[in-house]
């Protein structure tokens, strides 16, 4: 008997793959590609809320860039597969947190810019109160203390890369001096007025009443739910360029924008939550966005502004003792930061939880850049009425 014969007789003995095999090598491969893709490439991401409008809608899908600013290496590895830190059904955690690794990123095709829309880990999510995640946990610990909050909800703590998703528009990167004077913000002393896309509220003066509404309507207006605050007067959330456009009307008396003044408090109140400090989300500042590399003085005016990012952020030991600050057990007068820090804002001002309530986004908390909208799904009307057609495929600016 030849080789030839041996080897068909051979390949006659191999067992086939069965249908079941063959399928879950299938499914096994779809989900390692689909993971390599989002983790290193690209991923998708829905608006939930209305802190970006005009510039971003609820239900706009989008599609965020891992690859622009470098993607991250995963820092939690083992964990369920498109769950990010809940399983959907069981409520339990998606991910397992007895391996960590360091923070790690790859080399990207840019930096983080000003005014670029970024999708980062929520900063104050590294613990959580999980029957009331609005507000956050360390704003229930302000409110009611911690030991209230302990008694009354259920803790737990999450790492990096598995706290809530936030998107916002970066106003300020790593060095800039950031401030606000009656809504309007400034970056290292130049004033940034909102753009086109973003809201605040304006009180809208009328002569009268008696005028076509559908006007309104045409510039997808809600008059209906804006606030009546006097007589042939609303307050209501406006761009700027929709506030022109309104203000062009000849029944229409004044449209001004309403910001908060410099002395009005905050509820809650807003970062760093010092009580030397009367800010609040229209007024504040000015405060240095630290960068890698700068070294701060330390005293009781710095300590305030970067206490979390010294101790959370960067995992230092800091106590103070009879007026001294300690860092890992040693008097400290400066602290040299490890990460470079952001500032994110939403672009509806004042229906936004972001760094004027929490503070600095670090570099190791940053996902991605959103890069367009895929789809776009009103929830009102019939079905096909529900997508917004002229979004679609829409870039993010």
């Amino acid at each position: 008997m030849n080789y030839k014969f041996w080897q068909k007789k051979k390949d006659a003995n191999k067992k086939k793959k069965t249908k079941t095999r063959e399928w879950v090598d299938a499914i096994v491969f779809a989900v390692v590609a689909a993971t390599i893709i989002r983790v290193f490439f690209i991923e998708a991401y829905t608006i939930p809320s209305g802190s970006m409008e005009r510039s971003l809608l609820i239900g706009d899908f989008l599609f965020v860039s891992k690859v622009n600013y470098g993607a991250r290496v995963p820092m939690t590895p083992v964990a369920f597969p498109f769950a990010h830190h809940t399983m959907p059904i069981t409520g339990t955690k998606a991910y397992w947190d007895g391996v960590q690794w360091k923070y790690r990123r790859l080399p990207g095709l840019s930096d983080i810019k000003r005014n670029d829309v970024v999708v980062f880990n929520f900063p104050e999510g590294d613990t959580v109160a999980l029957e009331n995640q609005v507000p956050s946990y360390y704003d229930l610990v302000r409110q009611s203390g911690r030991e209230a909050i302990h008694s009354q909800y259920t803790i737990v703590s999450r790492p990096v890369d598995k706290r809530e998703n936030f998107i916002k528009r970066c106003i300020g990167i790593a060095g800039d001096v950031i401030s606000m004077k009656n809504g309007v913000a400034n970056i290292n002393g130049k004033d940034e007025p909102l753009i086109n896309t973003g809201m605040m509220p304006y009180k809208i003066e009328f002569k009268t009443m008696d005028f076509n509404y559908g006007v309104f309507d045409d510039l997808k207006v809600k008059l209906g739910e804006m606030q009546l605050i006097g007589n042939n007067t609303y307050v209501g959330e406006l761009s700027p360029e929709l506030a022109e456009k309104i203000r062009a009307f000849d029944f229409v008396k004044s449209v001004n924008m309403t910001a908060a003044t410099s002395s009005d408090i905050e509820p809650g109140g807003t970062f760093p939550h010092d009580p030397k400090r009367v800010w609040n989300r229209d007024n504040f500042g000015p405060i240095k966005i630290p960068a890698k590399g700068w070294t701060v003085q330390i005293d009781s005016n710095t300590m305030p502004l970067y206490y979390r990012a010294i101790r959370t952020y960067e995992g230092n030991k800091v106590e103070e003792k009879a007026g001294v600050w300690y860092i890992n057990d040693k008097p400290a007068t400066s602290y040299t930061f490890k990460m470079n820090y952001y500032w994110m804002m939403g672009d509806n001002r004042h229906n936004s939880a972001d760094s004027r309530y929490w503070g600095f986004v670090p570099e190791d908390h940053v996902v991605g850049k959103a890069l367009f909208i895929w789809m776009s799904w009103d929830s009102d009307g019939s079905f096909f009425s529900k997508i917004r057609w002229n979004r679609l495929l829409r870039g993010i600016h």
